[in-house]
């Protein structure tokens, strides 16, 4: 059926109403050919609902079900942005990352569209463990995928809607099977940086290099590189912590030209009334200016400005980590590579090298940044000396 432009801007509403943004826009504006109204975008993000956040929250603005395709769009457009508006609001309130918030977001939404557009506060324990289930059974996910839409729906029921959900705690968490991580030679690794040149070769050296995680890499900033100690420090990666990690010798040429274009941008910016940057909320209390020193600007800027969606500022970000994923996957086709290897496989192999190289596990273990010593031992089973240097029964037979 041919849609007419009101209904592609209703379905557009649909969209960013639910949070559901980034490439299913993007797939949905390359179906019609066309890019939605600013002025519908405008009003996805900003409207205002006639209606308080106590309907809201106590769930009279949902029926258990729409009557017509059409009936099921008006009441998206006006009851589900302004819910989610509110769990957004919170969100941003307590500091949680964007990408969190875009998890979360997306977890409730689906929540809602698979009891029929209940409001939450009408639905039981039940109806929560048969969304878990039904992850995992026909959706296929992973443990720690489950995990985090159970966190986001207590988020929902606690944070948002005030409900004392006793029920929720007694829920078992899926537990996370142990892999063994792929793991590339060093000859795959150097036939992988081979197809790469230019930033995604920098950053993917790094990865390798240091043994940093994709968005440590991108989220890198000028001060944290020391030349002269030779290390990087690596500033509240995952758990919030802070570690060094080794800067290898063969990529301070190619830093320092990194770091030299983006002063050069950072120059540009500062020229035009720009070059603000990111920075955690305490910092930016406690050091005014410090958006706007080199020092705390990304090595890998992106190409260009954009609107923080929290306060509304101008700044520069750092680059998408899209584009390296990109480049690593098109690099390892073209490198002949079988194995799934992508950006934290670079991780892995850094592991796996140093201890095969000899090095102590716990000295591993720090410059990973892992709080268990467990989770770094799964690398011990990929070492040379594990299955692969058994002599095989059949091998002696013969």
């Amino acid at each position: 059926m041919e849609l007419g432009a009101r209904d592609r801007d209703v379905i557009q509403l649909f969209w960013r109403g639910l949070g559901w943004l980034g490439r299913r826009v993007e797939d949905e504006r390359e179906r019609y050919g066309r890019k939605p109204p600013r002025s519908v975008e405008l009003k996805a993000e900003s409207a205002k609902s006639e209606h308080s956040d106590r309907n809201l929250l106590t769930g009279e603005l949902i029926p258990s079900r729409m009557n017509t395709h059409g009936q099921m769009m008006r009441q998206a457009a006006e009851f589900q942005p302004e819910l989610f508006e509110l769990i957004r609001r919170r969100l941003r309130r307590l500091n949680y990352s964007k990408r969190t918030e875009q998890a979360y977001l997306g977890w409730v939404r689906r929540f809602i569209a698979a009891n029929h557009r209940k409001h939450p506060r009408h639905l039981e324990g039940r109806d929560v463990e048969a969304f878990l289930t039904n992850l995992a059974s026909n959706g296929q996910v992973s443990a720690s995928t489950q995990n985090q839409a159970l966190a986001a729906l207590l988020f929902l029921y606690r944070d948002i809607l005030n409900v004392d959900v006793p029920w929720m705690d007694k829920m078992v968490r899926a537990k996370r099977s142990r892999r063994i991580p792929v793991v590339m030679s060093a000859d795959e690794i150097r036939r992988l940086l081979g197809m790469l040149d230019g930033q995604p070769w920098l950053m993917a050296a790094l990865l390798y290099g240091t043994g940093m995680r994709l968005m440590e890499c991108v989220r890198l900033r000028i001060k944290d590189v020391d030349f002269d100690r030779n290390e990087i420090v690596v500033r509240d990666g995952k758990g919030a912590k802070d570690r060094r990690v080794p800067l290898p010798q063969k990529l301070k040429e190619p830093l320092h030209h990194a770091i030299e274009r983006a002063r050069l941008l950072h120059a540009h910016d500062v020229a035009r009334g720009l070059g603000r940057v990111w920075l955690p909320a305490a910092l930016a209390r406690k050091y005014l200016n410090a958006e706007l020193e080199l020092g705390w600007q990304y090595v890998f800027p992106a190409a260009k400005p954009s609107r923080d969606p929290k306060s509304g500022m101008v700044r520069r970000h750092h680059v998408d980590e899209a584009i390296l994923q990109r480049a690593v996957k098109n690099a390892r086709a073209k490198a002949g590579i079988l194995k799934p290897a992508t950006c934290h496989t670079l991780r892995h192999s850094f592991a796996t090298h140093l201890l095969e190289a000899g090095h102590d596990i716990r000295t591993v273990q720090e410059l990973l940044g892992h709080k268990d010593l467990s989770t770094t031992q799964i690398y011990t089973h990929v070492l040379g000396r594990g299955a692969g240097g058994i002599l095989s029964p059949l091998d002696r037979a013969f």
